[in-house]
């Protein structure tokens, strides 16, 4: 963009400073209106001195709230400098040109106007700097909330995992051993897979496959768990918000298990083109769901994830009614 930018000034300027070879004749001394060819391209270097003197020393320098006085004085000084050597010009180099009214437009008007062009250059510039600045604030503020938001996961996962791992160390289930294997491969995706900005969808799935399969370990026949996931098509590069799905599923798990006779959740992922579906369903009873420290921070955690990086992109519906949980996410992968 900054080479764009340079080619573009140079090209300008490159035509102003040689248009009157371009448009007249040799036998009329190239000139232009009164002025000739050479007078012409040696005023377009005062013009330039202008035009970039104020865009680039005098407003950064003196455009504030302490030396705004100073600018305003210096933007007559600066056309009174450029009159004075165009005027100096003439009479040395140019003596044939007779300074009259008619004259003293092509000579002096021009260098009012390359100020005025400044100008408006000037505040065009530092809008659009205004608003690089802006987005690059925000963009920080986003990383921020991120790293934040995804530092409350990982020990809220771990939490969860530990409470179902010293579950089975007292049952000295022999399920235990493969369970702290799965358990290292959830933690080495958390450690290393997850630290980018996003990861590909099917990276997402075997970690939520793994998970599901933790809690099968643990809870065997006495929960009907039932999962369906689907990354769709594989040619076609997926990605997602790394742990953003399982708060989703961890909530089922912490609610839909304990005094429920027959314990059951439903695990559903669906990719149709560029939208992602996504369904858990779970019962739970709703008069012993008592709430402890941790209970809520998966979903406030996600929710506001959603929010920051799926923002009109997504869409989440919950409804909890006659001690059923069913929550539905569809959101843009791409």
């Amino acid at each position: 963009m900054r080479y764009f930018n340079i080619s573009l000034h140079v090209l300008i300027w490159g035509s102003l400073l040689l248009l009157p070879y371009f448009i007249s004749t040799p036998q009329s001394d190239y000139r232009i209106g009164p002025v000739p060819g050479l007078f012409f391209t040696l005023s377009g270097l005062i013009h330039m001195g202008i035009f970039y003197g104020h865009a680039f020393y005098l407003y950064p320098k003196l455009y504030n709230r302490r030396l705004w006085w100073l600018y305003l004085l210096s933007l007559p000084l600066l056309l009174a400098l450029s009159f004075g050597l165009k005027s100096l010009m003439a009479t040395v180099w140019f003596p044939d040109i007779r300074i009259n009214e008619r004259t003293a437009r092509f000579i002096y008007a021009p260098s009012v106007g390359a100020l005025i062009i400044s100008i408006v250059y000037r505040n065009v510039l530092n809008k659009f700097k205004a608003e690089k600045e802006q987005k690059e604030r925000q963009a920080a503020q986003l990383q921020t909330e991120l790293k934040f938001l995804r530092s409350q996961v990982n020990p809220h996962f771990l939490f969860n995992v530990l409470t179902n791992l010293v579950a089975l160390a007292r049952k000295k289930s022999d399920r235990l051993e493969p369970a702290l294997i799965m358990l290292s491969d959830l933690m080495r995706y958390m450690l290393y897979d997850s630290q980018g900005k996003k990861v590909p969808l099917q990276k997402e799935i075997g970690y939520l496959e793994s998970y599901i399969a933790l809690q099968k370990l643990r809870f065997g026949s006495d929960v009907e768990i039932y999962s369906d996931l689907s990354a769709g098509d594989n040619d076609h590069p997926y990605t997602i918000e790394p742990m953003l799905l399982i708060p989703f599923i961890e909530n089922a798990f912490k609610h839909g298990i304990d005094y429920i006779a027959q314990p059951e959740i439903s695990i559903r992922l669906a990719v149709d083109g560029d939208e992602l579906r996504f369904e858990v369903i779970n019962r739970y009873q709703p008069q012993s769901t008592g709430k402890d420290e941790s209970s809520g921070i998966g979903l406030t955690n996600v929710k506001a994830r959603l929010e920051l990086l799926y923002r009109n992109r997504h869409k989440l519906i919950i409804h909890d009614r006659d001690g059923l949980f069913h929550i539905t996410l569809t959101l843009k992968t791409r």
